[in-house]
């Protein structure tokens, strides 16, 4: 029989830590600690194989499901001595997910299950505290009818805050159990009204009740945006953990709390988190009440005058600074952590891998090392490479002069500004349409995920660092500034007001996550450097990496930004990208537009000297690294004259009339340039073009060699080549113009002549062409286009359903298809490598800065991947992911 339940408790548990996949991340993580020997609060776990036949089977259980449950918390009411439903001394529990990747807030928690009119009676005469059990049942009552019966929350906030208002007080707290007693019975009016059926008293139909909601949620909007945001697998599912409740709201010895043993911001060694006394943990994590520090040291940073749990519980907090030196021992890793504290005693809750910024992942993987918890290796492994992007980014310039508004909690780090916005609809919608937001709330909650993402940054109002927004915008990357208590936000009103200045919707702001202000207007930024902690580990990744990293660059300041950041070389120059400035534009159209060889060649003359000084300032960036350069590859009409005074221009420099010009410019039109009249075939058609550019790169190659004694690994590329005889013609023509250059200059000139392949017959032709080419670097941006019968420019409007569809898991054009053009890159590569032993290989596509595309061409066998400056260390830390053989990192 399949064993669908997993029990943990009194230090015993069923499972263990290697069962993350069948109990989901926090079911594991309770087995784990209830075996070490930690504080776990008894209950069991419902695998992820239920929620995957759930879903298969029409949203029903497997037979013997509810026997196996039933024993499982007759051994939970053992361990606690309590039963569940009993009205003298009841056993109530929490239901929450586990998913086996952390998706924090995205799927449903009930807390306080097994309440009804009943139990609470005897909740009161086993706690001898009234206010408690009917702040608990209230509690329980909300939560249940929000996340099961889908009775929306803001019908309860109604009739709370209404209450309060009767009373003329301001916290949950100051209300009196007779006072939750009233709001309860308008509870249960509201349910009434809304489903026309009254609250459900049974347990047994709770629990069950809850379960389901737990499955169900596994499919909302909220938990599929941020699957697919995370690449984390629908058919994973999630776990369910059903659990013996501790209470943290009995009192003022009892408090609940969550916390990092590092600063997940910064990755410093410190201690680091909130605690709420006389709460549960949903009021810490949802923003309700703003939270007081763990420690005396995290009070002081944040200035607060609200004592510290090591002040006012010093030995609880004692034996949680024990636990937390524990935690990281066993996993090796920084730990995000919920407790409870009961009547003095401490309960563990859960303990997972805690979600940090890039910069705090680096910090603590590097620190990890010095105190021998990790080697190097494990320590490359520890960094999503896609992560770094968050510190490839500007920040906010010292310098600049700066309005500051407010001042909240540095929640996340990193510089943004934006539109304010108050909606994540809204949010979304202006982000879609080009415009960078800032999406302002008085707090987030997990429906505003999509919205989050769009936006450059997160402002709320209240909420502490480990809040909704705090986590999740750690997660993304996202600068977020929490709980900026002088925020007054006026959503409908669409205006949020700071002592008497008011920003409207559309204005803009700026935050620094680093330092929690909030800053009227749009502030300058700096570029980021490589170093410390950064480079250290990247010294360490280029350890163990075999995949070469170059760049795509054409201009001198993109080439330096990629040498700092470590390229290695250019894997791409498009020469096009240099014809578009000033004058040279003009020389080109006159190129483009000239009826004979001899007016083209007269414009060439015009730009070949600034291409050659393009090259030699390459070269020299470079210093002999390998630069790839790219003859001319866009279809002419891309450089031709759009508006009349364009075309007028043109035609006075030629000295013919504009509706020549205009006739000219009409013949040249192509209804599909893309497959048109591009690449090596404008080398057919014009071949002292191609001349042009070969001799402007072999001068300034002899320029550089003997102004500096560098040499120069140059790299000629021609584009777009489907036959060998197309190579060879274009291959004639440069190494004539090398034969010309070295003889006048006396000097033998060392380069290399490839082809891009970027075409599907190029690709199954590869071994014929690699007679003539000693490189190939796959174009995977065309090659994809290609492939797919897909334009890059027009498939935007239709992707995402077919990525919602499930018939492309993946954006092609972000993520190499590895099925159908991986396929061709594999024939190409096989085929090419056997006809020339040393065939050099690469891609230089906008895949080659992805993680995943870089794990496959390590996989492969190519030689390098080229991406753009900014991501060139992404592609150094995918590249030595991928030669540890670990799975790759995204998370």
């Amino acid at each position: 029989m399949t064993k669908w339940v997993y029990g943990f408790g009194n230090g015993t548990a069923d499972g263990k830590a290697e069962m993350r996949d069948l109990l989901g991340g926090k079911g594991a993580n309770l087995a784990e600690m209830s075996s070490i020997g930690l504080p776990v609060p008894p209950g069991f776990t419902v695998t992820t194989e239920v929620c995957t036949y759930y879903y298969a089977n029409s949203r029903a259980y497997p037979p013997e499901l509810k026997a196996q449950v039933a024993a499982a918390l007759a051994d939970v009411e053992k361990i606690v001595g309590r039963k569940f439903g009993d009205p003298d001394n009841p056993l109530l529990v929490s239901v929450r997910s586990g998913a086996r990747a952390s998706m924090p807030g995205m799927m449903d928690t009930v807390l306080n299950l097994g309440l009804n009119d009943t139990t609470v009676l005897g909740l009161v005469r086993s706690s001898g505290d009234e206010r408690f059990a009917y702040d608990s049942y209230r509690r329980f009552i909300q939560m249940y009818c929000n996340v099961v019966l889908e009775i929306d929350h803001h019908n309860f906030e109604e009739v709370l805050e209404q209450k309060k208002l009767d009373l003329d007080v301001h916290l949950d707290t100051d209300l009196k159990a007779s006072d939750w007693k009233d709001v309860i019975k308008q509870y249960k009016k509201v349910i009434e009204r809304e489903l026309g059926k009254p609250f459900p008293q049974d347990p047994q139909e709770q629990l069950w009740g809850a379960v389901g909601a737990v499955f169900g949620s596994w499919m909302n909007q909220r938990a599929i945006t941020y699957r697919k945001l995370h690449d984390i697998p629908e058919s994973w599912g999630t776990a369910v953990n059903v659990q013996a409740m501790v209470f943290g709201n009995m009192g003022d010895d009892c408090a609940t709390g969550v916390a990092f043993t590092r600063n997940p911001s910064t990755g410093e060694n410190l201690f680091y988190g909130e605690y709420l006394v006389n709460a549960q943990g949903e009021d810490v994590v949802a923003g309700i009440r703003t939270p007081q520090q763990l420690t005396v040291q995290g009070k002081e940073a944040q200035k607060s005058d609200r004592p510290a749990m090591e002040e006012v519980m010093p030995e609880v907090y004692g034996q949680l600074a024990e636990i937390r030196s524990t935690l990281e021992r066993h996993y090796r890793d920084m730990q995000d952590i919920e407790f409870t504290v009961q009547s003095g005693k401490l309960y563990m809750l859960q303990t997972r891998n805690g979600k940090r910024t890039a910069k705090a992942a680096l910090k603590i993987a590097v620190d990890m090392v010095r105190e021998g918890l990790i080697d190097r290796k494990e320590a490359v492994t520890r960094i999503a490479p896609a992560s770094l992007d968050q510190l490839l980014h500007p920040t906010l310039d010292p310098k600049a002069q700066r309005k500051v508004l407010a001042k909240g909690l540095p929640a996340s780090p990193g510089a943004a500004f934006g539109k304010v916005v108050f909606t994540a609809d809204a949010a979304e919608k202006m982000a879609r349409d080009g415009e960078k937001v800032i999406l302002v709330r008085r707090e987030t909650s997990p429906e505003d995920i999509h919205g989050m993402h769009a936006a450059q940054g997160i402002l709320t109002s209240t909420g502490g660092m480990t809040s909704h927004a705090a986590v999740v915008a750690r997660g993304m990357g996202k600068p977020c500034v929490a709980g900026a208590g002088d925020v007054r936000i006026d959503a409908k009103a669409g205006t949020l007001t700071v002592r008497g200045t008011t920003v409207k919707a559309g204005e803009a702001i700026t935050l620094d996550g680093s330092t929690g202000e909030v800053i009227l207007g749009i502030v300058p930024t700096i570029q980021p450097e490589l170093s410390g902690d950064f480079a250290e580990l990247m010294d360490w990744a280029d350890g163990v990496r075999t995949l070469k990293v170059r760049t795509n660059a054409e201009t001198p300041a993109d080439a330096a930004t990629a040498r700092k950041f470590g390229a290695e070389g250019i894997g791409l120059c498009r020469t096009e990208h240099m014809f578009f400035e000033g004058d040279r534009i003009v020389a080109v159209r006159q190129m483009i537009l000239s009826d004979d060889e001899k007016g083209r060649r007269a414009a060439l003359a015009r730009i070949a000297p600034m291409q050659r000084q393009d090259f030699v300032e390459l070269f020299e960036i470079m210093a002999g690294l390998p630069v790839t350069i790219r003859l001319l590859d866009p279809p002419l009409h891309e450089f031709l004259p759009k508006t009349d005074a364009e075309m007028a221009q043109v035609a006075r420099e030629l000295g013919v009339a504009e509706k020549e010009i205009e006739a000219r410019a009409a013949k040249l039109h192509e209804f599909n340039p893309m497959l048109g009249h591009r690449g090596v075939r404008l080398g057919i058609s014009y071949p002292e073009i191609y001349e042009m550019q070969a001799r402007a790169i072999f001068e300034a190659a002899v320029e550089v060699r003997k102004k500096h004694g560098k040499t120069v690994d140059a790299e000629i590329m021609i584009p777009l080549v489907a036959t060998k005889r197309e190579l060879d013609l274009m291959k004639e023509v440069i190494d004539q113009v090398a034969n010309e250059v070295g003889k006048l200059n006396g000097v033998t000139l060392d380069y290399k002549v490839g082809t891009m392949i970027e075409l599907p017959r190029a690709a199954l032709r590869a071994g014929e062409i690699a007679e003539s080419a000693e490189f190939f670097s796959f174009g995977t941006n065309d090659l994809t286009q290609t492939t797919f019968g897909l334009s890059r420019d027009d498939s935007a409007s239709f992707l995402e359903r077919y990525q919602r569809r499930g018939i492309f898991e993946h954006d092609p054009f972000a993520t190499l298809d590895v099925e159908g053009v991986g396929e061709l890159i594999r024939i190409a590569h096989e085929r090419g490598r056997r006809t020339r032993k040393d065939l050099k290989l690469g891609i230089c596509g906008e895949h080659g800065g992805d993680p995943a595309s870089v794990f496959f061409c390590h996989q492969v066998g190519l030689d390098y991947v080229s991406c753009s400056p900014f991501r060139v260390p992404i592609a150094r830390l995918a590249a030595a992911q991928a030669a540890l053989g670990v799975a790759l990192k995204t998370d």
